[in-house]
């Protein structure tokens, strides 16, 4: 479906179901959230990613923690759906910032069981290695909801974005796991010897001498 919507550039990738916080303070972009409050619309956020604006997240409004004298707020917002930008202006008619002409990307949840049960465990395990303490991950995740969890740069999750069905993201981090994974086993091991060093340990001379 073809629609337009208020564009909100930023140098991250937000993710369909993530909750996100921002605090609004250039003056077009206060003028923008003023403009969506009152008029009950939500804006997208397109990631500004290899100097290009394209692909991204509608977001809609969930709470207005603070409204400043100013104009500035501290806002709540939760991403909808991917979208692609297909032309925007650059501002708006008499408005300061932008509004683009936008496509909603499908999305196919046609999520692998078993890849599922592999990024579980990858995740867990993760966890563990960089000792983040109480978390755990459910097993009704989606990918998107891990996504910024497990150390992708801002150019991955941009690539993620654009999989419009579950199981081609699920192999995507999967991929990624598989990599990361020994890397941080690397950096445990690392830990371990440094914290032995200058105690009495026991060593098996080879058999040979």
């Amino acid at each position: 479906m073809k629609r337009t919507l208020p564009l909100f550039p930023l140098n991250l990738v937000a993710f369909p179901y993530q909750n996100l916080n921002l605090h609004v303070f250039e003056p077009r972009y206060k003028e923008l959230i003023y403009d969506c409050i009152q008029n009950q619309q939500s804006f997208a956020i397109p990631s500004y990613v290899k100097n290009k604006v394209e692909y991204g997240t509608e977001m809609e409004i969930r709470e207005v923690t603070k409204e400043y004298s100013d104009g500035r707020y501290d806002i709540k917002t939760r991403g909808k759906r991917v979208i692609k930008v297909l032309d925007m202006e650059n501002p708006y008619q008499n408005k300061k910032y932008a509004i683009g002409a936008i496509e909603e990307i499908p999305n196919k949840n046609n999520g692998d069981l078993i890849l599922k049960e592999e990024i579980y465990e990858a995740v867990q395990e993760m966890y563990d290695l960089v000792e983040v303490d109480n978390r755990t991950l459910s097993m009704d995740f989606q990918v998107f909801d891990i996504a910024h969890q497990i150390g992708l740069s801002t150019e991955t999750e941009y690539e993620l974005i654009q999989l419009t069905e579950e199981r081609q993201r699920q192999r995507y981090v999967l991929n990624h796991l598989k990599v990361l994974l020994p890397k941080l086993r690397d950096v445990q091991r690392s830990k371990e010897l440094i914290q032995m060093n200058g105690h009495f340990r026991k060593y098996n001379p080879p058999q040979e001498f």
